[in-house]
């Protein structure tokens, strides 16, 4: 059992008198951690009440009922777990009811792994009543926290194979490890998008997400994607906020203060774990025989990044940086108006020195170069 940052996070905001949402990828442990933390609490003789949407009769019993109907379910419980939440209509209102006659006397907890569906549902019904929380593959700081050497033996492994807790904990074999991420991209990862968004046709999708896995740290065009997949711009911007919202994908905005000499319309895609995207390409050979390790190492960097901001709760605006005339920086955090700037690098013996325009522009920011051998800092 790895132990998860967010359970301590998780367990202190209990009985403050908010529902308690863990959102996140599919198959990335929620419904495990949350069984965990409750087993708990079960254990100091609180009675926990479960109710999994993935049963439709289960479902219904929360779906448009009256308080005196929810009251009725509850009982003697004083926690209330409800897996898979986004599957309930009206899980706002039905939040809402329970957290507004409760208050602190019963702790709700939900999972979710559709944004769309959970946190864009219970958005306005549970504004102030709600703590809202991301669980995401491993971070190299819940594998290897306390072994340098060890994630320095694994870091090539999981630049090919990703983080997935059934990839890592439970398969042995490179072939085990490829078969479980190709039943990820093939079903799962589309699953509630496919359910719910009224999306018929998976195919559109894994070409649209095949095509991104080309882009990996590259500035993408909707235009050009439209042109290559064959759809409309418009749809590609859907499909691309649906992958989002669904954990499979994310975007990263340019940083534009200076709007005449920086690029401020184009995006960057990147994946949320980097064992589905080369999945998508059907590649998982070895770091030296490829041509995609700048992409995967910046993808890798800034994901573990973002665990760490996340589950430390480090409130950070990123982006990435460049100008018109091609100088540019990989990641960009903004914290209380102070900008660091980071370049990554894999090659170490390519020597890079600081953009001439960004230290003329932003000459108090900070700025350092991510590498292979000093990487550990920056995530961990």
């Amino acid at each position: 059992m790895v132990n998860r940052i967010l359970e301590k996070v998780l367990k202190d905001r209990f009985f403050k008198g908010k529902a308690i949402i863990l959102t996140g990828p599919r198959q990335v442990g929620k419904t495990t951690l949350s069984k965990k933390i409750l087993t708990d609490f079960e254990n100091k003789g609180l009675k926990v009440k479960k109710i999994n949407c993935d049963n439709p009769t289960e479902r219904e019993m929360l779906s448009e009922k009256d308080i005196t109907y929810l009251t009725g379910l509850v009982n003697d419980a004083k926690i209330v777990f409800i897996d898979e939440g986004q599957k309930v209509n009206s899980i706002g209102q039905t939040l809402k009811l329970l957290v507004d006659y409760y208050g602190k006397d019963v702790q709700i907890l939900v999972t979710g792994s559709s944004s769309f569906n959970l946190l864009d549902q219970t958005e306005e019904p549970l504004t102030g009543r709600k703590y809202v929380y991301t669980l995401y593959p491993f971070s190299f700081s819940e594998l290897y926290s306390n072994d340098l050497l060890l994630a320095n033996k694994k870091l090539e492994e999981h630049l090919i194979y990703g983080s997935y807790p059934d990839v890592v904990v439970n398969q042995d074999t490179f072939d085990d490890k490829r078969e479980v991420l190709g039943e990820l991209a093939s079903s799962q990862l589309y699953k509630d998008i496919l359910e719910f968004q009224e999306i018929k046709n998976s195919n559109v999708l894994r070409t649209l997400l095949e095509a991104l896995a080309l882009q990996l740290g590259s500035e993408v065009s909707y235009t050009e994607l439209a042109s290559t997949i064959g759809i409309n711009k418009n749809t590609v911007e859907k499909y691309i906020d649906l992958l989002e919202k669904n954990f499979v994908i994310f975007r990263l905005h340019p940083y534009a203060k200076n709007k005449r000499r920086t690029i401020k319309k184009s995006k960057k895609i990147f994946f949320y774990d980097l064992g589905i995207r080369n999945t998508l390409i059907n590649n998982f050979n070895s770091l030296h025989l490829r041509n995609d390790i700048g992409g995967l190492w910046e993808n890798f960097l800034i994901i573990e990044r973002i665990k760490k901001q996340m589950y430390e709760r480090t409130f950070s605006n990123n982006y990435f940086w460049r100008s018109y005339d091609g100088q540019e920086i990989d990641w960009l955090e903004e914290v209380d108006d102070k900008l660091s700037g980071y370049e990554f690098k894999w090659n170490t013996r390519k020597k890079s020195k600081v953009p001439k325009l960004w230290s003329e522009t932003y000459p108090d920011a900070k700025y350092e170069i991510i590498t292979s051998e000093n990487y550990s800092k920056f995530i961990m």
